[in-house]
């Protein structure tokens, strides 16, 4: 997969080889650094991929001859307009993409874990927005969506995993008829916390200790995370849909907050993560995981759970939340 930056004069792609690693920049707090320094602060950490949750002006202005591959979302509440209206897919494209050629777009994640009843505006938006890019000479860069491990069913033990919904049949057969990958959330931590009997810390944070053999394929896990990515793969080939890849597209650990949710837990998971990604999976070993962590920031204006304000690799004041290291 590539990432293509769009030349100010003839639209050209400038395509570069995606790296493993990208981090997800949350801006719900009241606190956090201008988008300038936060480009920076990416830079200075060699932090090549980023990913947003919708576009904003002052961070695609940031990111202008930055060489930062982006990912950016589409907002939940836009999938009906886009879905029903290809004049308004376009025109978002015109106002976000078009508008900043400097940029180094990767791909638009058309909602974020989108809910049942907005599931079935999902494909057809895609295939607007897709439409749009094309017409604007910008096919290279790829549309999917994100989602929860929720759509899968069966995800234990990983050989069993299938789709949840009918509606992601037809996404990923789309995706297979496109070359774009499935983009996934993938958090260990909520599975650990939810499942301490059965599921230990170690195994949960690329630790020594645990072994799982899957009886289905044979194949052998030491982590929860490599398991749960593995049931996608799984639930893709049941789907008819073997060949469409997977990104990572959110994972993490919480540094405070709750259960499990400490300094040295995050640190070591995080720290572990970036390193096990470039290896692949036990179903698809070798091929490097692209993988955003969540998130660039501890965001104090979050709602749900207290340790959703505890995610960040960074606090607003630019400090590390603990020491991380991005290669």
């Amino acid at each position: 997969m590539y990432s293509c930056k769009i030349s100010e004069d003839d639209y050209a792609r400038i395509c570069s080889p995606v790296q493993s690693i990208g981090v997800c920049y949350g801006v719900i707090g009241n606190n956090l650094p201008a988008a300038s320094d936060v480009v920076k602060l990416y830079k200075s950490k060699g932090i090549d991929s980023m990913r947003i949750y919708f576009p904003r002006s002052d961070i695609l202005q940031a990111l202008t001859g930055s060489n930062i591959a982006l990912t950016m979302d589409v907002a939940n509440e836009n999938l009906a307009a886009f879905a029903a209206d290809a004049t308004a897919a376009a025109a978002w494209v015109k106002q976000n993409v078009q508008a900043y050629p400097g940029v180094s777009f990767r791909y638009i994640a058309v909602g974020n874990e989108v809910t049942v009843d907005d599931t079935g505006n999902i494909l057809p938006a895609m295939k607007n927005l897709n439409a749009a890019l094309a017409a604007a000479g910008l096919g290279g860069v790829g549309v999917s969506t994100s989602v929860s491990q929720g759509v899968i069913a069966n995800s234990y033990p990983p050989s069993n995993g299938v789709f949840n919904d009918d509606y992601m049949f037809d996404i990923v057969e789309y995706l297979a008829s496109t070359g774009a990958p499935l983009l996934v959330n993938v958090y260990p931590y909520f599975a650990y916390v939810g499942d301490t009997k059965d599921i230990s810390l170690n195994y949960a944070t690329f630790q020594p200790g645990t072994t799982v053999t899957d009886d289905g394929s044979g194949l052998i896990y030491t982590s929860l995370f490599d398991a749960m990515v593995d049931s996608v793969y799984a639930a893709l080939e049941d789907a008819g849909a073997p060949d469409v890849g997977v990104v990572v597209s959110e994972t993490g650990w919480p540094s405070a907050g709750g259960f499990g949710a400490s300094v040295s837990n995050a640190q070591t998971y995080n720290q572990k993560l970036i390193s096990h990604v470039q290896g692949g999976t036990p179903k698809r070993p070798g091929v490097a995981l692209e993988t955003y962590v969540f998130a660039m920031f501890n965001e104090n204006q979050k709602t749900g759970a207290e340790t959703e304000r505890h995610f960040g690799l960074f606090n607003p004041n630019k400090s590390p939340s603990y020491k991380i290291r991005f290669h």
